[in-house]
């Protein structure tokens, strides 16, 4: 008996001292974090989806943080999340205190070696991935176009927020590879800007927007049928959209299909929270752990769920494997996809 009682001690003392370890992190991480301000930075103007999400998560994500920190927001349009991303590469702390509602189309625009690049998506870190949403090309109603196959004999006229952006590049991918014909105009500051062009007639149609952000923004305009959805964008059909065709679903053969895919990749982590590269990795893992923590948080999802915001997590470790595949792609994939995206054919 006496012998029992001792090793049971002695079992008892070596968990505390492997838990000590574990309880100094926390408490490091705790006190590093408390009374801080921390920033979340948005790459759109307010109002869309980008916006919605990082301020829901800002909302909720510092209590469930070590030290409850406050999040405040900040918008920073700029190259289409360009100038946000570089901010975040170059120039933000580079000690966890930021994190980044990542344009999903980052981690292509730098495959491609595009315009404006200062970071490298594989040195920002994932903190974790908030929906897989599809992306959609949608037609305005008053336009009589209703499905992928009338814009084959039709022009469409769809707004979109920049060149190097997915509103641009989807159409364009479609023109070259699918015989499309659409009409591509950019230059609007943000997706309600085009929302309000195609109101108002002076578009036909959206580029690009995420299925989700169509539920929760404008569901009157799903109800109503003011919206078609024409294509969407992602590696498998939604199952609110089982009729309607993925992007590379419309391609003619296999080459042109892998460039639809790589484009259609970085839906997986359409909505993700990045921080900044040489974050110290115990505050990685207290962020990516925070983060999946409000995924399931009660609060957190009741107020998503009232704003009709979809929640489909990926964790920051997957979302980091995504996001590096991509830059990844076969080079002669990506080659072709650059001339693709460049707007100088196939």
């Amino acid at each position: 008996m006496a012998l029992q009682k001792k090793r049971v001690l002695r079992a008892v003392l070596m968990a505390a001292t492997a838990a000590a370890p574990c309880a100094a992190r926390a408490d490091a991480i705790a006190d590093f974090y408390r009374g801080k301000t921390m920033q979340m930075i948005i790459a759109t103007s307010p109002g869309g989806d980008y916006d919605t999400r990082g301020r829901l998560l800002a909302r909720h994500m510092g209590r469930l943080l070590p030290g409850e920190p406050t999040i405040v927001t900040q918008n920073m349009p700029g190259g289409v999340g360009i100038a946000a991303a570089n901010y975040m590469a170059n120039s933000a702390p580079h000690d966890g205190t930021v994190l980044h509602m990542l344009m999903q189309n980052m981690p292509a625009h730098q495959a491609i070696g595009g315009q404006g690049v200062k970071f490298d998506t594989r040195k920002l870190i994932f903190v974790g991935n908030t929906t897989d949403t599809p992306n959609v090309i949608n037609s305005w109603y008053t336009t009589g176009i209703k499905t992928i196959d009338d814009v084959r004999t039709r022009e469409l006229v769809v707004g979109a927020a920049g060149t190097a952006t997915p509103a641009a590049y989807y159409p364009a991918a479609l023109n070259a590879m699918a015989g499309t014909k659409f009409k591509i105009v950019t230059g609007y500051p943000g997706g309600n800007d085009v929302n309000l062009a195609m109101e108002k007639g002076e578009v036909g149609g959206r580029g690009s927007n995420s299925w989700a952000s169509w539920k929760s923004s404008r569901p009157q305009w799903i109800a109503e049928n003011k919206i078609h959805i024409l294509v969407q964008i992602g590696l498998k059909r939604h199952p609110d959209l089982p009729d309607v065709p993925l992007l590379f679903e419309l391609a003619t053969n296999d080459a042109d299909r892998e460039v639809l895919r790589f484009i259609s990749a970085d839906t997986a982590i359409s909505r993700s929270a990045v921080t900044t590269p040489d974050t110290p990795p115990e505050r990685v893992a207290a962020l990516r752990k925070a983060f999946m923590d409000t995924m399931a948080d009660a609060q957190f999802l009741a107020e998503a769920d009232k704003m009709q915001v979809d929640i489909s997590p990926l964790s920051g470790a997957d979302a980091q494997a995504v996001a590096d595949k991509i830059v990844a792609a076969p080079p002669e994939v990506v080659a072709r996809a650059k001339l693709l995206l460049e707007g100088t054919g196939k």
